[in-house]
């Protein structure tokens, strides 16, 4: 099964992640990631009852981190780790994070 993650900011700055060749990361080491993430670039929850879903920290990390994080060379491994985190942490084999959107599609 293909494994892939998008992350757009529209147009060209759109940024691919195939991972069909690259060690799955482990369910809860995603989500635990995925919150040092979240608690690092002081990312605050969408919702207003505080509540933050799994989807909500994968789209709020990627805005927080900015284009750059995903564009620059000297972040690519950073870059892979997200991809490899959200596609664990949302167990789902294809996933875009629209960042103006605030969306992520499956």
């Amino acid at each position: 099964m293909r494994s892939q993650v998008t992350v757009t900011w529209g147009g060209p700055a759109t940024y691919t992640f195939d991972l069909d060749e690259v060690q799955p990361m482990p369910h809860d080491q995603a989500r635990a990631w995925l919150d040092e993430q979240f608690a690092a670039f002081q990312c605050e929850p969408l919702r207003l009852t505080g509540k933050v879903l799994t989807a909500d920290k994968v789209v709020s990390v990627a805005n927080a981190a900015g284009e750059r994080h995903f564009s620059d060379a000297e972040n690519k491994e950073w870059a892979l780790t997200f991809a490899r985190a959200a596609s664990a942490a949302l167990a789902k084999p294809a996933i875009t994070v629209d960042v103006p959107a605030m969306t992520i599609g499956y």
